[in-house]
């Protein structure tokens, strides 16, 4: 049994957090303590594997800069963002399911005009026209509702990533109108691969897996009132809807395009917001 491997260390290392002045602090890292040294014992680590644990940990934080995060890959690839995700996020009736942030968020874009383009070059891809509502659970129209909107390039890249790439191509924010209505233009998106070429990539790799995730366009939506909503939309019939890098695929998110008739393809998508129960009560 793993409990009768050296459960003193663990006990010494715990009772040694028992000062700590921020109590939340103290109850995490004690539960976090608790499980590493019960995986260590159950896995047995030798010495050398530990301390490859600890390079790759090491080689995780020097790939991080000011436009890539690895630590957050690596908790996407992991199914952490997703678990983290589901516990604080709890859908329901009229509220449109939420999934992973990403790592390639870049801050509020430029403000465009209902129904404008958020391409800053044109790109050889299919036209594809986004519209639908904002709405509270009860189906009330959200006037003045931020939504803020990024996906990659034909590419697979983002802007952050593509020095070719003008800033802000792809990404943009709007202002929903009095009916808590939206409307914009971009192109279909395409499935993509994560950024693989660091330690986040080898271990992928190390244990059979792609880093593939399917097409999608990021929406974070924000209301006063409201709780904030991070989401995508997925594309049909995409090949790795069933297998994403980051496990961020839920089937309520997945849509369907339409041909508009004018030889665009459209997707109409309503969003419901859930009341920030902690404004409602005044906390």
């Amino acid at each position: 049994m793993t409990d009768t491997l050296y459960p003193e260390i663990t006990e010494d290392a715990v009772h040694r957090m028992s000062e700590a002045p921020n109590a939340r602090l103290r109850e995490v890292m004690a539960v976090v303590v608790r499980h590493l040294h019960d995986a260590v014992r159950e896995a047995r680590i030798s010495e050398a594997e530990w301390e490859t644990a600890i390079r790759f940990l090491t080689k995780t934080g020097q790939k991080c800069d000011a436009e890539r995060q690895e630590f957050i890959l690596l908790s996407d690839v992991l199914g952490v963002s997703m678990l983290v995700d589901a516990l604080n996020h709890e859908g329901g009736d009229g509220i449109t399911e939420s999934t992973v942030f990403g790592p390639f968020y870049s801050g509020q874009q430029r403000v465009v005009p209902f129904g404008a383009s958020i391409l800053l070059r044109p790109e050889d891809a299919e036209p594809l026209v986004m519209s639908g509502r904002v709405l509270s659970a009860d189906g009330t129209p959200v006037a003045g509702a931020i939504i803020e909107v990024w996906q990659t390039a034909p590419n697979g890249l983002y802007d952050v990533q593509d020095p070719d790439q003008p800033k802000g191509h792809l990404r943009a924010t709007l202002e929903a109108d009095q009916d808590g209505a939206y409307a914009f233009e971009t192109i279909l998106p395409v499935s993509y691969a994560i950024p693989d070429d660091g330690p986040v990539g080898q271990l992928l790799h190390g244990l059979g897996r792609h880093p593939n995730r399917p097409a999608h366009i990021h929406f974070m939506i924000s209301a006063t009132g409201y709780q904030r909503l991070v989401t995508h939309l997925f594309v049909e019939g995409d090949p790795y809807l069933e297998s994403d890098a980051v496990f961020g695929v839920k089937p309520s998110l997945i849509v369907a395009p339409v041909d508009d008739g004018s030889g665009r393809l459209k997707i109409e998508r309503d969003f419901g917001l859930s009341v920030n129960e902690a404004v409602e009560s005044g906390d």
